[in-house]
């Protein structure tokens, strides 16, 4: 199976559609290399801008640019360029709808022998409350790219959150909505709804569910806001069962958004599998941290195995 990083992905896009388009410029916070904008850098200098240390001047030199009619992609590790600069996220960014797309790398557990400090588990939930704010989280490089697509030909802000390891090619097949979420297999007993990096292990996982006899469904969040409510209702009105998948605290992120949509429109036993509610820990691997997590495919199975169990009760 291909693979690929979803951050080298993007700083393809950059370097080809820098050439296209004019008016796209690139601002990081002293990570160019990390984030990969460091081809765009090479190629564009003079639309290029590293702010340093920053991340409070990357926000705010990115919303300057995007005043003067630039389309602006800001990048920095995502611990950093949403913890930090937050204020000024929601007050220039976000607030002005802005031509904005912050790009982070290395979110959720993947920065694992950095540790906790460097280690993103909070931010889909404090950017997805922002309003006018999208917040989107690709799947694997291919979707990386459609997004991007997507972004530069929409308005206003976006928070993409990428990841700094290699990652099966998964998205082929359909084509790419931003709002609009990807049932990746259909299923009849239960729905795995996952986002980023756990629709791979989602998908692993359905097969482990299918030896048991379980139908699993995998729907794939790409756009975790605005959320698509309405696959999100059909899928769980036809399992009857609901599980969310993330790399990522299961307070407010995706599985929070899930709950509250089921909540709402289709009350639906949920069962949330992530990060529950602790920092993140130092690790020499991603795929050590992904198990003491619980995000292995064996585990998601597991855990979901027991879930329909006990609702069967």
């Amino acid at each position: 199976m291909s693979m690929k990083a979803t951050r080298d992905a993007y700083g393809e896009w950059l370097v080809e559609n820098g050439r296209k388009n004019e008016s796209i410029v690139v601002v990081d916070a002293d990570l160019s290399e990390s984030t990969k904008t460091s081809g765009f850098a090479k190629e564009f200098p003079r639309r290029f801008f590293d702010v340093g240390v920053a991340e409070q001047n990357l926000v705010d030199v990115s919303a300057g640019l995007s005043l003067a009619g630039k389309r602006v992609f800001a990048s920095s590790f995502a611990i950093f360029e949403t913890g930090r600069a937050w204020e000024q996220i929601r007050n220039f960014v976000a607030h002005d709808s802005l031509n904005v797309a912050l790009v982070a790398s290395h979110s959720g557990l993947t920065s694992a022998a950095d540790g906790s400090s460097h280690q993103a588990l909070e931010d889909v939930t404090i950017m997805r409350v922002i309003p006018n704010m999208r917040v989107v989280q690709p799947c694997d490089a291919e979707e990386t790219r459609n997004a991007l697509d997507a972004i530069i030909a929409s308005q206003g802000p976006f928070y993409m959150r990428l990841r700094r390891e290699k990652e099966p090619i998964l998205a082929k097949g359909y084509g790419f909505k931003l709002g609009r979420a990807e049932v990746m297999r259909e299923g009849s007993d239960v729905t795995l709804y996952s986002s980023g990096t756990t629709v791979s292990s989602s998908l692993q996982a359905a097969d482990l569910l299918k030896t048991s006899g379980i139908s699993a469904e995998v729907v794939n969040i790409h756009t975790i806001k605005p959320l698509d409510s309405t696959t999100i209702v059909k899928s769980a009105s036809k399992t009857g069962l609901a599980v969310s998948v993330e790399e990522h605290n299961v307070i407010g992120g995706l599985g929070g958004a899930v709950a509250e949509t089921l909540s709402e429109l289709r009350p639906t036993r949920l069962l949330r599998i992530g990060v529950q509610d602790a920092f993140g820990r130092s690790a020499r691997t991603t795929e050590a941290l992904y198990r003491a997590y619980g995000l292995m495919p064996d585990q998601i199975a597991d855990a979901t195995n027991s879930f329909i169990r006990k609702a069967r009760k």
